[in-house]
């Protein structure tokens, strides 16, 4: 793109999808850290109803929450990677949308505990408008892509009058509409872009984005793990099974980014791809989101500050790591990067970890998050040493998976 960043005014063209050596701006990076905030209290949230034994109302309110965390980052990244002009008015919309996740966070605890999902709904039309403004900016001044983008800003428009609507169902049927709703916005880029109208996204800069927002939530972890080993030591000072959890969740953190980051860079050669790919990191976003989370709470539960059981705890930790492991998989095979291409392996490492979780009573807490941190560095180790390995054999001779 021509032209000096942050410019008064420049007319908002589409970027060239093959421009070389394209990387996240300055302002995209910024933009991230009022995600942190976001996907700090919901994780917190989430920690307080496991800890209170409120698994089922928690869990619900948490994958809600972090539905409107995700599809509004997501759908910020994409359309910057589309037409990003990075003047004034583009800053300033940028602005109002970070203002925009900074309500939605503060209505997280609200939402978790009461189901008052009011505060989120507001931050979420605040970005949401921010987005369609931008969609019609591109419109108008962009006439070659202009039936795509006013497809995203009627369709973005529309589905955001059915989440305020939604506010006023009543309870029996509130559900039912987040489901429908959810829908509703996982169409929109499929009408939007369908039957050659595809917007000029980066492959590169997608997957770069999506890399830099999975080290932000595996931050989060290393944060959460470290409030709740300051929160319970202050107390009583360390016991072993502290230790032991903290050192368990500091391996699972650097074996997941090691899964996540290992082999080549994603090749994400249509939209079909790059939307089933991009969908699919919801689960991966949360999943470690909830990791730490779950760590909170058994940190809590080794203490006695806790309302679940040992087991509960561990299994806290456990699935979310499953889940991370299974979903990983396929996007990975569909992406053809990545070391995690050998199912067996993969699919043992997670039966091995939520095994862990079932016998925490037995092994004792803090041993069983250590093991699954054990368990989830094995996992890494056998999957690049089998990648390698098939990687040396030639292609004539290489086996089928």
């Amino acid at each position: 793109m021509s032209g000096e960043s942050g410019a008064l005014r420049r007319a908002m063209r589409a970027r060239d999808p093959g421009e070389e050596h394209r990387t996240a701006t300055p302002l995209e990076l910024l933009f991230d850290l009022t995600f942190v905030v976001a996907v700090a209290q919901a994780a917190a949230g989430l920690h307080h109803e496991l800890a209170e034994g409120h698994l089922g109302s928690g869990l619900g309110g948490y994958v809600a929450v972090f539905f409107a965390i995700w599809w509004a980052w997501m759908n910020f990244t994409w359309f910057a990677s589309a037409y990003d002009t990075d003047d004034a008015l583009y800053r300033a919309l940028t602005l109002l949308q970070m203002g925009g996740v900074l309500v939605l966070a503060a209505g997280v605890e609200d939402a978790l505990t009461d189901y008052d999902f009011a505060l989120v709904t507001i931050g979420y039309v605040v970005m949401r408008v921010a987005l369609v403004c931008q969609w019609l900016r591109a419109a108008a001044e962009h006439p070659a892509g202009r039936s795509a983008t006013l497809r995203y800003a009627a369709g973005v428009a529309l589905v955001q009058a059915g989440w305020v609507g939604r506010l006023w169902l009543p309870d029996d049927l509130a559900m039912i509409g987040f489901a429908a709703l959810v829908v509703a916005e996982l169409a929109v880029p499929l009408w939007a872009e369908g039957r050659g109208r595809m917007t000029s996204w980066h492959p590169g800069h997608i997957a770069e984005r999506y890399g830099l927002f999975t080290i932000i939530v595996l931050g989060e972890v290393i944060l959460a793990t470290l409030t709740g080993v300051r929160a319970v030591s202050s107390e009583h000072g360390f016991s072993a099974p502290v230790v032991l959890i903290a050192v368990g969740g500091l391996l699972l953190v650097f074996a997941l980014w090691w899964l996540y980051f290992s082999g080549a860079g994603e090749r994400l050669p249509s939209l079909r791809v790059a939307l089933m790919w991009g969908y699919g990191h919801y689960l991966v976003f949360a999943s470690i989101a909830a990791i730490g989370a779950g760590l909170e709470a058994a940190l809590d539960v080794t203490e006695h500050h806790a309302h679940v059981s040992e087991r509960a705890a561990a299994l806290a930790v456990a699935v979310p790591v499953a889940v991370f492991l299974l979903v990983l998989l396929p996007l990975q095979r569909l992406a053809g990067a990545g070391a995690v291409v050998h199912h067996v392996l993969v699919g043992l490492g997670a039966a091995a970890v939520v095994a862990l979780g079932f016998a925490a009573p037995e092994a004792g807490l803090g041993g069983a998050v250590l093991g699954m941190g054990l368990t989830a560095a094995v996992v890494v180790t056998l999957c690049i040493a089998a990648e390698h390995r098939s990687s040396t054999i030639p292609s004539g001779e290489r086996p089928i998976r």
